[in-house]
C-alpha cells in the first residue's frame, strides 16, 4: 500500500522517484508553492476509501489527521499560511503519510498509515504535541489559535476525542466519499427517497386496520406498551429509535440474546441451529415471546411500524437490517460496512436469498453485494421478491 501511494503520488505530482530527493523536493516546494504537493480533494478522498479498505483486510489500524484552517485561509496571506502550514506538516509527520486537501480550500488532511500495534491515544497525544509546537514556530499566535486540530482512528474508537476536544459526531470525516457532495447517484437516490417515502404512506394508510388490529391484540394478550422502542444503529453509525410491534413478554432479560449474537457472529454452529429470521437473529423458541408475538413474527407483522422510521428518513424500504449497538462491539472491521454505507432498510438481499440459512459472514456478504450493485432496478427487484419470502416463512420464526 505505501508503494502504491507514493508511486500514485509521484505520478500525479511529478515528484521525484528518489525517496530522499522527494522528501527535499517536498519541504522546497511548501516554502514556494504551498499547494503542488498536496492530493486535490477528489483523489485524497478516494486515497482515504481505498486506506479503510486495506485496513479491513490487514487489521492494521491507520489514522486521519485535519488541519480545519478555515479562519487563517480567509485572510490575505492564504498562501503563505498554506506554505507554513505544509513545513509544520513536514517537520512532524512520517515520509510515508499522505497529504491532501479534505475539503478543497479550508480542511487539510493527514492519512498515517499502518499504525500497527501503536496505542491510539498515545500516538495521538503525541502527533499533537509535534504538530503544535511546529505551528507554534511557524505561524502566528493568533493564526495557530484558528487551526483546529482533530484526529480519528478507523475503525473508529469511541473514546477518541477531536483533537481540540471539539464536536461531537467527527465519525463522517473518515467516510467523506459516502457524503451527499460526492454520491455519483444524486438522481437515483432521489428517486430512491420518494419511493420509500410513497410507498410507506402507502403502506400507514392502507394497513391501518391491520396497524389497529394488532394493537388491541397486543393489549389484550400482555401486560406493556403496544410497540417496542429499541436503539439501532444507522447509516453512518448514527443511532436511531427502531419500532416494531412488541411481540416480547414486558421487562424481559437481554443478556439471552446478547449471548446468542455473540456466538452467531463468531461462527458458532449452536447459534446457527438455534435459529434466526428476517429481521436478524431471533432466537428459535425464545421463551420470552408471547403466543401472539410468535404469530407476528412468523408472519413478519411485528416489523410494520419501521414504515414510520422510513417516513423520518431513519431507514429505507430496501437496505442492509439495523444492528444492535451490542451486535457492533462484537463485529469485525469489514462487518462494519453494512451499516455504514448506505441507510438500513425494511428488507433486503438477505431477507429474499438467505435468512437463517446462511451464515452471519455470508449475510454481509449479500449486504456488500447489495451495495456494490445498487440500482434503482434491484430495489424493485427486492420489493416484488419480499412478499413472496415473507409468505414462505423460509428462515422465519
Amino acid at each position: 500500500m505505501l508503494s502504491y501511494l507514493l508511486a500514485l503520488r509521484d505520478y500525479v505530482m511529478g515528484v521525484p522517484e528518489n525517496l530522499e530527493s522527494h522528501t527535499l523536493s517536498r519541504q522546497t516546494v511548501s516554502l514556494e508553492n504551498g499547494s503542488s504537493q498536496l492530493f486535490p480533494e477528489a483523489l485524497f478522498t478516494k486515497l482515504l476509501a481505498l486506506e479503510r479498505k486495506r485496513a479491513e483486510r490487514s487489521r492494521k489500524p491507520f489514522a486521519l489527521m485535519l488541519l480545519d484552517a478555515s479562519g487563517p485561509f480567509r485572510t490575505e496571506h492564504r498562501d503563505r499560511v498554506l506554505a507554513r502550514l505544509l513545513v509544520s506538516l513536514s517537520a512532524s509527520t512520517r515520509e510515508t503519510d499522505v497529504w491532501g486537501w479534505h475539503k478543497a480550500g479550508s480542511v487539510l488532511g493527514v492519512i498515517l498509515t499502518e499504525l500497527g500495534s501503536a496505542d491510539a491515544d498515545a500516538l495521538r497525544n503525541t502527533m499533537l504535541s509535534k504538530l503544535r509546537a511546529a505551528l507554534r514556530t511557524n505561524l502566528e499566535p493568533g493564526q495557530v489559535a484558528e487551526i483546529h486540530i482533530s484526529f480519528h482512528v478507523f475503525p473508529e474508537q469511541p473514546s477518541s476525542d477531536d483533537g481540540d476536544g471539539q464536536g461531537d459526531d467527527t465519525t463522517l470525516d473518515l467516510y467523506p466519499d459516502l457524503q451527499p457532495e460526492h454520491d455519483t447517484k444524486k438522481a437515483a437516490r432521489f428517486i430512491k427517497r420518494l419511493i420509500d417515502l410513497c410507498g410507506s404512506l402507502a403502506a400507514v394508510t392502507l394497513l391501518s386496520p391491520l396497524f389497529l388490529a394488532i394493537a388491541v391484540a397486543i393489549k389484550l394478550t400482555s401486560k406493556g406498551p403496544i410497540l417496542f422502542k429499541q436503539t439501532r444503529i444507522g447509516q453512518y453509525g448514527k443511532p436511531f429509535t427502531f419500532l416494531k410491534f412488541r411481540s416480547m413478554y414486558f421487562l424481559n432479560n437481554p443478556r439471552v440474546h446478547q449471548e446468542y449474537v455473540k456466538r452467531l457472529i463468531a461462527g458458532s454452529a449452536d447459534a446457527r441451529q438455534a435459529g434466526g429470521n428476517g429481521d436478524a437473529y431471533k432466537l428459535h423458541n425464545d421463551p420470552r415471546v408471547t403466543p401472539l408475538g410468535r404469530f407476528l413474527r412468523r408472519a413478519s407483522l411485528d416489523e410494520l411500524p419501521q414504515f414510520f422510521n422510513v417516513l423520518r428518513g431513519e431507514m429505507s424500504l430496501v437496505g442492509p437490517r439495523p444492528p444492535i449497538p451490542y451486535e457492533t462491539d462484537v463485529y469485525d472491521i469489514w462487518h462494519r460496512r453494512r451499516f455504514f454505507e448506505v441507510k438500513p432498510g425494511i428488507t433486503g438481499l438477505w431477507q429474499v436469498k438467505g435468512r437463517s440459512r446462511v451464515t452471519f459472514d455470508e449475510m454481509v456478504r449479500l449486504d456488500i453485494q447489495y451495495m456494490r450493485n445498487w440500482s434503482l432496478g434491484l430495489d424493485l427487484k427486492i420489493l416484488f421478491e419480499t412478499p413472496w419470502a415473507v409468505f414462505f416463512g423460509k428462515g422465519a420464526h
